[in-house]
Protein backbone atom coordinates (compact mmCIF):
# COMPACT_ATOMS: atom_id res chain seq x y z
CA UNK A 1 0.00 0.00 0.00
CA UNK A 2 0.93 3.55 -0.98
CA UNK A 3 0.57 4.68 3.07
CA UNK A 4 3.36 1.47 3.98
CA UNK A 5 5.67 2.86 1.40
CA UNK A 6 5.28 6.35 2.99
CA UNK A 7 5.89 5.55 6.13
CA UNK A 8 9.06 3.21 5.29
CA UNK A 9 11.27 5.92 3.24
CA UNK A 10 9.91 9.09 5.34
CA UNK A 11 7.28 10.39 2.94
CA UNK A 12 4.07 11.98 3.10
CA UNK A 13 1.05 10.79 1.70
CA UNK A 14 -1.02 12.87 -0.27
CA UNK A 15 -4.06 12.21 -1.22
CA UNK A 16 -6.14 8.55 -1.05
CA UNK A 17 -4.37 5.17 -0.22
CA UNK A 18 -3.61 3.00 -2.98
CA UNK A 19 -2.31 -0.32 -4.21
CA UNK A 20 0.89 -0.21 -6.29
CA UNK A 21 2.85 -2.86 -7.59
CA UNK A 22 6.66 -2.23 -8.98
CA UNK A 23 8.11 1.26 -10.20
CA UNK A 24 9.28 3.04 -12.92
CA UNK A 25 10.69 6.46 -13.80
CA UNK A 26 10.26 5.83 -17.48
CA UNK A 27 6.99 6.77 -19.10
CA UNK A 28 7.60 4.81 -21.97
CA UNK A 29 7.97 1.72 -20.24
CA UNK A 30 5.68 2.14 -17.18
CA UNK A 31 3.19 -0.66 -17.11
CA UNK A 32 -0.41 -0.23 -15.32
CA UNK A 33 -0.89 -0.23 -11.27
CA UNK A 34 3.19 1.36 -11.21
CA UNK A 35 4.61 3.61 -9.00
CA UNK A 36 5.84 7.04 -11.10
CA UNK A 37 9.04 7.94 -10.07
CA UNK A 38 10.30 11.61 -11.11
CA UNK A 39 13.97 11.64 -11.37
CA UNK A 40 15.36 15.33 -11.42
CA UNK A 41 18.06 15.48 -13.91
CA UNK A 42 18.79 17.07 -17.47
CA UNK A 43 14.91 17.21 -17.58
CA UNK A 44 12.55 17.50 -15.20
CA UNK A 45 10.54 14.14 -14.63
CA UNK A 46 7.96 16.14 -13.32
CA UNK A 47 7.37 17.39 -16.23
CA UNK A 48 6.16 13.79 -17.02
CA UNK A 49 3.84 13.17 -14.56
CA UNK A 50 1.01 13.35 -16.56
CA UNK A 51 1.98 11.32 -19.30
CA UNK A 52 2.79 8.58 -16.22
CA UNK A 53 -0.68 8.88 -15.53
CA UNK A 54 -2.01 8.20 -18.97
CA UNK A 55 -0.10 5.44 -19.37
CA UNK A 56 -1.73 3.74 -16.16
CA UNK A 57 0.57 4.89 -12.91
CA UNK A 58 -1.24 4.28 -9.67
CA UNK A 59 0.76 7.23 -7.87
CA UNK A 60 3.83 8.75 -7.95
CA UNK A 61 6.47 10.27 -6.12
CA UNK A 62 6.95 14.42 -6.06
CA UNK A 63 9.74 16.31 -4.52
CA UNK A 64 8.10 19.37 -5.76
CA UNK A 65 4.38 21.26 -5.69
CA UNK A 66 2.68 19.37 -8.69
CA UNK A 67 -1.01 19.63 -10.13
CA UNK A 68 -1.46 16.01 -10.11
CA UNK A 69 -1.67 15.74 -6.13
CA UNK A 70 -5.04 17.07 -6.74
CA UNK A 71 -6.69 14.06 -8.47
CA UNK A 72 -3.98 11.36 -7.50
CA UNK A 73 -2.05 9.74 -5.12
CA UNK A 74 1.46 10.87 -4.73
CA UNK A 75 4.16 10.70 -1.82
CA UNK A 76 6.04 14.01 -0.83
CA UNK A 77 9.55 13.18 -0.63
CA UNK A 78 12.75 15.71 -0.53
CA UNK A 79 14.54 14.05 -3.16
CA UNK A 80 13.05 11.59 -6.19
CA UNK A 81 16.16 9.97 -7.04
CA UNK A 82 16.98 9.26 -2.74
CA UNK A 83 13.65 7.89 -2.30
CA UNK A 84 13.73 5.45 -5.19
CA UNK A 85 16.84 4.19 -3.67
CA UNK A 86 15.21 4.23 -0.08
CA UNK A 87 12.14 2.65 -1.54
CA UNK A 88 14.23 -0.63 -2.76
CA UNK A 89 15.88 -1.08 0.74
CA UNK A 90 11.98 -0.80 2.83
CA UNK A 91 11.25 -3.64 -0.42
CA UNK A 92 14.44 -5.12 0.68
CA UNK A 93 13.27 -5.55 4.18
CA UNK A 94 10.15 -7.50 3.27
CA UNK A 95 11.87 -9.72 0.54
CA UNK A 96 13.25 -13.71 2.23
CA UNK A 97 15.03 -13.43 -1.95
CA UNK A 98 18.56 -14.14 -1.69
CA UNK A 99 20.44 -12.01 -3.39
CA UNK A 100 23.35 -11.88 -5.65
CA UNK A 101 25.75 -9.20 -6.48
CA UNK A 102 27.86 -9.02 -9.74
CA UNK A 103 30.27 -6.66 -10.43
CA UNK A 104 33.71 -6.51 -12.01
CA UNK A 105 35.49 -4.55 -15.09
CA UNK A 106 34.54 -6.86 -17.98
CA UNK A 107 31.77 -9.38 -18.24
CA UNK A 108 29.69 -8.24 -15.26
CA UNK A 109 26.59 -8.34 -17.79
CA UNK A 110 27.01 -11.65 -19.34
CA UNK A 111 28.31 -12.99 -15.82
CA UNK A 112 24.79 -11.71 -14.48
CA UNK A 113 22.72 -12.89 -17.30
CA UNK A 114 24.45 -16.65 -16.91
CA UNK A 115 23.62 -16.58 -13.28
CA UNK A 116 20.02 -16.15 -13.98
CA UNK A 117 19.68 -18.84 -16.03
CA UNK A 118 21.65 -21.50 -14.41
CA UNK A 119 20.05 -20.33 -11.31
CA UNK A 120 16.47 -20.36 -12.92
CA UNK A 121 17.31 -24.47 -13.51
CA UNK A 122 15.28 -24.66 -10.12
CA UNK A 123 14.76 -21.54 -8.24
CA UNK A 124 12.65 -18.91 -9.29
CA UNK A 125 14.94 -15.97 -10.22
CA UNK A 126 14.57 -12.18 -11.22
CA UNK A 127 17.57 -9.79 -12.75
CA UNK A 128 18.30 -6.63 -14.25
CA UNK A 129 17.33 -6.26 -17.66
CA UNK A 130 20.27 -5.08 -19.81
CA UNK A 131 22.59 -3.60 -17.47
CA UNK A 132 20.75 -1.14 -15.22
CA UNK A 133 23.17 -1.28 -12.63
CA UNK A 134 23.39 1.70 -11.04
CA UNK A 135 21.40 3.98 -8.05
CA UNK A 136 18.34 4.16 -10.72
CA UNK A 137 17.92 0.70 -12.51
CA UNK A 138 19.41 -1.50 -9.46
CA UNK A 139 16.38 -0.29 -7.25
CA UNK A 140 14.26 0.10 -10.11
CA UNK A 141 14.52 -4.20 -10.34
CA UNK A 142 14.40 -4.75 -6.80
CA UNK A 143 10.72 -2.93 -6.98
CA UNK A 144 9.80 -4.59 -9.85
CA UNK A 145 10.97 -7.94 -8.92
CA UNK A 146 7.82 -10.99 -8.09
CA UNK A 147 7.04 -11.12 -4.65
CA UNK A 148 7.95 -14.93 -4.95
CA UNK A 149 11.43 -14.58 -6.25
CA UNK A 150 13.87 -16.39 -4.52
CA UNK A 151 17.04 -15.52 -5.98
CA UNK A 152 17.57 -11.85 -6.84
CA UNK A 153 20.67 -11.57 -8.90
CA UNK A 154 21.49 -7.40 -9.28
CA UNK A 155 24.49 -6.21 -11.24
CA UNK A 156 25.91 -3.51 -9.98
CA UNK A 157 28.01 -0.71 -11.71
CA UNK A 158 30.42 1.71 -10.61
CA UNK A 159 31.95 5.16 -11.77
CA UNK A 160 33.50 5.90 -8.42
CA UNK A 161 34.37 5.16 -4.60
CA UNK A 162 31.08 4.62 -2.39
CA UNK A 163 28.77 3.34 -5.16
CA UNK A 164 29.35 0.20 -5.10
CA UNK A 165 28.40 0.52 -1.09
CA UNK A 166 25.41 2.36 -1.51
CA UNK A 167 24.09 0.15 -3.79
CA UNK A 168 24.52 -3.01 -1.52
CA UNK A 169 23.52 -0.60 1.46
CA UNK A 170 20.40 -1.37 -0.01
CA UNK A 171 20.64 -4.74 -1.91
CA UNK A 172 22.12 -6.32 1.35
CA UNK A 173 23.65 -9.30 -0.78
CA UNK A 174 24.87 -11.79 0.47
CA UNK A 175 26.71 -13.58 -2.40
CA UNK A 176 28.93 -11.24 -4.08
CA UNK A 177 30.68 -12.15 -7.60
CA UNK A 178 33.91 -10.11 -8.65
CA UNK A 179 34.33 -11.18 -12.58
CA UNK A 180 37.51 -8.73 -13.52
CA UNK A 181 39.34 -5.82 -12.95
CA UNK A 182 40.23 -3.72 -15.76
CA UNK A 183 41.30 -0.83 -17.60
CA UNK A 184 37.56 0.80 -17.33
CA UNK A 185 36.51 3.80 -15.49
CA UNK A 186 39.74 4.41 -14.54
CA UNK A 187 40.18 8.26 -14.93
CA UNK A 188 37.34 8.34 -12.11
CA UNK A 189 39.46 6.36 -9.90
CA UNK A 190 43.10 7.19 -10.64
CA UNK A 191 43.82 3.93 -12.39
CA UNK A 192 43.48 0.08 -11.99
CA UNK A 193 44.06 0.10 -8.16
CA UNK A 194 41.51 2.01 -7.79
CA UNK A 195 38.87 0.17 -9.55
CA UNK A 196 40.10 -2.95 -7.92
CA UNK A 197 39.32 -0.48 -4.64
CA UNK A 198 35.79 0.25 -5.75
CA UNK A 199 34.87 -3.51 -7.22
CA UNK A 200 36.05 -4.48 -3.43
CA UNK A 201 33.37 -2.56 -2.16
CA UNK A 202 30.82 -5.40 -2.85
CA UNK A 203 33.38 -8.16 -1.28
CA UNK A 204 33.84 -6.12 1.65
CA UNK A 205 30.00 -5.79 2.12
CA UNK A 206 29.15 -9.48 2.32
CA UNK A 207 27.88 -10.95 5.53
CA UNK A 208 29.78 -13.24 7.48
CA UNK A 209 27.47 -16.11 6.15
CA UNK A 210 28.06 -15.13 2.65
CA UNK A 211 29.65 -15.89 0.18
CA UNK A 212 32.23 -14.22 -2.12
CA UNK A 213 32.55 -15.51 -5.50
CA UNK A 214 36.62 -14.74 -6.98
CA UNK A 215 38.09 -15.02 -10.19
CA UNK A 216 41.46 -16.95 -9.17
CA UNK A 217 42.83 -16.05 -12.78
CA UNK A 218 42.69 -12.19 -11.67
CA UNK A 219 45.24 -11.29 -9.13
CA UNK A 220 43.46 -7.74 -8.27
CA UNK A 221 40.07 -10.06 -7.92
CA UNK A 222 41.63 -12.80 -5.98
CA UNK A 223 43.34 -10.48 -3.68
CA UNK A 224 39.63 -9.25 -2.53
CA UNK A 225 39.67 -12.43 -0.50
CA UNK A 226 41.43 -10.34 2.28
CA UNK A 227 38.83 -8.02 2.34
CA UNK A 228 36.08 -9.97 3.54
CA UNK A 229 34.57 -11.83 6.34
CA UNK A 230 32.14 -14.37 4.13
CA UNK A 231 33.57 -17.67 2.51
CA UNK A 232 35.47 -17.54 -0.48
CA UNK A 233 34.91 -19.23 -3.45
CA UNK A 234 36.90 -19.13 -6.57
CA UNK A 235 36.32 -19.83 -10.66
CA UNK A 236 38.89 -19.82 -13.36
CA UNK A 237 41.30 -21.95 -14.92
CA UNK A 238 42.38 -22.73 -11.49
CA UNK A 239 40.41 -22.11 -8.26
CA UNK A 240 37.23 -24.40 -6.75
CA UNK A 241 35.36 -24.16 -10.17
CA UNK A 242 37.78 -24.98 -12.72
CA UNK A 243 37.96 -24.79 -16.48
CA UNK A 244 39.88 -27.47 -18.15
CA UNK A 245 40.02 -28.90 -21.57
CA UNK A 246 38.95 -25.90 -23.16
CA UNK A 247 37.89 -25.93 -26.90
CA UNK A 248 36.61 -23.19 -29.40
CA UNK A 249 34.25 -24.00 -32.55
CA UNK A 250 34.18 -21.92 -35.63
CA UNK A 251 32.19 -19.57 -33.98
CA UNK A 252 34.48 -19.26 -31.09
CA UNK A 253 31.66 -20.64 -28.83
CA UNK A 254 33.42 -22.32 -25.62
CA UNK A 255 33.33 -26.51 -25.10
CA UNK A 256 35.36 -27.14 -22.32
CA UNK A 257 35.66 -29.44 -18.75
CA UNK A 258 34.02 -27.83 -15.36
CA UNK A 259 35.61 -29.81 -11.76
CA UNK A 260 33.39 -28.04 -8.83
CA UNK A 261 32.80 -29.01 -5.20
CA UNK A 262 29.82 -30.56 -6.42
CA UNK A 263 30.99 -32.84 -9.08
CA UNK A 264 32.34 -32.49 -12.92
CA UNK A 265 30.75 -32.18 -16.35
CA UNK A 266 31.08 -30.70 -20.11
CA UNK A 267 30.00 -27.55 -20.77
CA UNK A 268 28.64 -26.35 -24.33
CA UNK A 269 28.16 -22.52 -24.94
CA UNK A 270 26.02 -20.61 -27.52
CA UNK A 271 28.17 -17.71 -27.27
CA UNK A 272 30.86 -16.68 -28.72
CA UNK A 273 34.25 -15.82 -26.93
CA UNK A 274 36.39 -17.93 -24.73
CA UNK A 275 36.03 -15.31 -21.86
CA UNK A 276 32.13 -16.99 -21.88
CA UNK A 277 33.52 -19.56 -20.48
CA UNK A 278 34.69 -17.91 -17.34
CA UNK A 279 31.65 -16.34 -17.33
CA UNK A 280 30.24 -19.45 -16.92
CA UNK A 281 32.00 -20.52 -14.22
CA UNK A 282 31.06 -17.90 -11.97
CA UNK A 283 27.60 -18.72 -12.93
CA UNK A 284 27.99 -22.26 -11.85
CA UNK A 285 29.50 -21.57 -8.42
CA UNK A 286 26.44 -18.93 -7.85
CA UNK A 287 24.28 -21.65 -8.43
CA UNK A 288 25.87 -24.14 -6.44
CA UNK A 289 26.50 -22.17 -3.64
CA UNK A 290 21.86 -21.98 -4.07
CA UNK A 291 21.66 -25.83 -3.80
CA UNK A 292 20.88 -25.89 -7.83
CA UNK A 293 22.37 -28.97 -9.29
CA UNK A 294 25.25 -29.03 -11.03
CA UNK A 295 23.47 -31.08 -14.43
CA UNK A 296 20.87 -28.63 -14.14
CA UNK A 297 22.40 -25.54 -14.26
CA UNK A 298 24.72 -26.75 -16.94
CA UNK A 299 22.01 -27.84 -19.08
CA UNK A 300 20.39 -24.26 -18.55
CA UNK A 301 23.74 -22.92 -19.99
CA UNK A 302 23.67 -24.92 -22.82
CA UNK A 303 20.55 -22.66 -24.47
CA UNK A 304 21.58 -19.64 -22.33
CA UNK A 305 21.20 -16.00 -23.84
CA UNK A 306 22.55 -12.84 -23.08
CA UNK A 307 21.90 -8.88 -22.87
CA UNK A 308 21.98 -7.57 -26.64
CA UNK A 309 24.85 -5.37 -28.25
CA UNK A 310 27.66 -8.26 -26.45
CA UNK A 311 29.24 -10.43 -28.72
CA UNK A 312 25.91 -10.61 -30.97
CA UNK A 313 26.11 -12.35 -33.82
CA UNK A 314 24.51 -12.16 -37.09
CA UNK A 315 25.28 -13.46 -40.36
CA UNK A 316 24.65 -11.46 -43.63
CA UNK A 317 22.77 -12.79 -46.84
CA UNK A 318 26.28 -13.10 -48.21
CA UNK A 319 27.65 -15.58 -45.38
CA UNK A 320 29.88 -12.83 -44.07
CA UNK A 321 29.51 -12.41 -39.98
CA UNK A 322 29.06 -9.06 -38.26
CA UNK A 323 29.82 -9.26 -34.56
CA UNK A 324 27.93 -6.48 -32.74
CA UNK A 325 29.74 -5.93 -29.12
CA UNK A 326 28.93 -2.51 -29.39
CA UNK A 327 27.21 -1.73 -25.94
CA UNK A 328 30.69 -1.17 -23.96
CA UNK A 329 34.70 -0.97 -24.34
CA UNK A 330 37.53 -0.25 -22.44
CA UNK A 331 40.99 -2.14 -23.09
CA UNK A 332 40.01 -5.49 -22.03
CA UNK A 333 37.20 -6.35 -23.16
CA UNK A 334 38.69 -4.91 -26.62
CA UNK A 335 41.36 -7.55 -25.83
CA UNK A 336 38.91 -10.59 -25.48
CA UNK A 337 36.37 -9.12 -28.17
CA UNK A 338 39.34 -9.50 -30.72
CA UNK A 339 41.05 -13.18 -29.42
CA UNK A 340 37.45 -14.17 -30.21
CA UNK A 341 37.26 -13.04 -33.56
CA UNK A 342 40.84 -14.48 -34.60
CA UNK A 343 39.49 -17.79 -33.37
CA UNK A 344 36.45 -17.82 -35.76
CA UNK A 345 36.80 -19.52 -39.05
CA UNK A 346 37.38 -17.00 -41.52
CA UNK A 347 39.48 -15.77 -44.49
CA UNK A 348 39.26 -11.54 -43.75
CA UNK A 349 39.05 -10.41 -40.16
CA UNK A 350 38.29 -6.88 -40.05
CA UNK A 351 37.67 -4.68 -36.40
CA UNK A 352 35.44 -1.37 -37.13
CA UNK A 353 36.47 0.16 -33.45
CA UNK A 354 35.57 3.76 -32.01
CA UNK A 355 36.47 5.65 -28.52
CA UNK A 356 36.73 4.02 -25.27
CA UNK A 357 35.15 6.55 -23.04
CA UNK A 358 36.62 7.16 -19.24
CA UNK A 359 40.41 5.72 -19.72
CA UNK A 360 43.05 7.53 -17.23
CA UNK A 361 45.42 7.01 -20.42
CA UNK A 362 43.40 6.86 -23.42
CA UNK A 363 46.02 7.58 -25.98
CA UNK A 364 48.00 4.38 -24.27
CA UNK A 365 44.63 2.31 -23.84
CA UNK A 366 44.00 2.63 -27.80
CA UNK A 367 47.71 2.11 -29.11
CA UNK A 368 47.44 -1.26 -26.95
CA UNK A 369 44.56 -2.44 -29.25
CA UNK A 370 46.13 -1.17 -32.09
CA UNK A 371 49.16 -2.87 -31.83
CA UNK A 372 47.21 -6.17 -30.43
CA UNK A 373 45.39 -6.49 -33.59
CA UNK A 374 48.35 -5.77 -36.04
CA UNK A 375 49.52 -8.73 -34.25
CA UNK A 376 46.56 -10.72 -34.44
CA UNK A 377 46.24 -9.86 -38.40
CA UNK A 378 42.97 -8.14 -38.04
CA UNK A 379 41.94 -4.83 -40.09
CA UNK A 380 41.85 -2.08 -37.91
CA UNK A 381 39.18 0.19 -39.12
CA UNK A 382 39.10 3.64 -36.76
CA UNK A 383 35.97 5.49 -36.57
CA UNK A 384 35.58 8.92 -34.65
CA UNK A 385 38.75 9.08 -32.77
CA UNK A 386 42.36 9.22 -33.96
CA UNK A 387 43.47 7.32 -30.69
CA UNK A 388 44.54 4.45 -32.32
CA UNK A 389 47.11 5.75 -34.38
CA UNK A 390 45.35 5.23 -37.40
CA UNK A 391 43.14 8.06 -40.19
CA UNK A 392 39.69 7.30 -38.86
CA UNK A 393 36.73 7.39 -41.26
CA UNK A 394 33.21 8.68 -40.97
CA UNK A 395 32.44 5.52 -43.60
CA UNK A 396 33.87 2.72 -41.94
CA UNK A 397 31.41 0.11 -44.04
CA UNK A 398 32.27 2.02 -47.25
CA UNK A 399 36.19 1.39 -46.33
CA UNK A 400 35.82 -2.32 -45.94
CA UNK A 401 33.99 -2.66 -49.08
CA UNK A 402 31.60 -5.57 -50.01
CA UNK A 403 32.15 -8.28 -47.78
CA UNK A 404 31.15 -11.89 -48.71
CA UNK A 405 31.28 -15.77 -47.01
CA UNK A 406 34.45 -15.91 -45.04
CA UNK A 407 34.15 -12.36 -43.70
CA UNK A 408 33.78 -11.42 -40.14
CA UNK A 409 33.68 -7.65 -39.04
CA UNK A 410 33.45 -6.85 -35.18
CA UNK A 411 31.97 -3.56 -34.30
CA UNK A 412 33.08 -2.81 -30.76
CA UNK A 413 33.20 0.64 -28.61
CA UNK A 414 31.92 2.64 -25.55
CA UNK A 415 28.59 3.43 -25.75
CA UNK A 416 29.18 7.11 -25.63
CA UNK A 417 30.05 6.44 -29.92
CA UNK A 418 26.78 4.73 -30.41
CA UNK A 419 28.37 2.50 -33.12
CA UNK A 420 24.95 0.86 -32.86
CA UNK A 421 24.14 2.70 -35.89
CA UNK A 422 27.45 0.70 -37.97
CA UNK A 423 26.11 -2.08 -37.33
CA UNK A 424 22.69 -1.14 -38.57
CA UNK A 425 24.53 -0.24 -41.48
CA UNK A 426 26.35 -3.57 -41.97
CA UNK A 427 22.76 -5.45 -41.79
CA UNK A 428 21.67 -3.59 -44.19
Amino acid sequence: MASEAAAGIGGRLVGPDVEFDGASFDTRSIQPGQLFVPIVAERNGHDFIGAAYDSGAALHLSSEPDPFRRDHTAIEVNDTADALMRLAGWARQRSSARVVGVTGSVGKTSTKDLIAAACAASLRTTANERSFNNEQGLPITMLNAPDDTEVLVLEMGMRGFGQITELCEIARPEIGVVTTVGHSHTEMVGGIEGVARAKAELVAALPASGVAILNADDERVAAMARNTGASVLTFGTTGDVRISELTLDQLARPRFRLDTPWGDSRVELELSGEHMAMNAAAAIAVAGSLGVELDAAVAALSTATISGMRMEMTELPSGAIVVDDTYNANPTSMAAALDALVAMSATRRFAILGLMGELDDPGEGHRDVARKAEALGVQLVATGTELYGVRPTDDPVGQIGELGAGDVVLVKASRSAGLERVVAQLLG
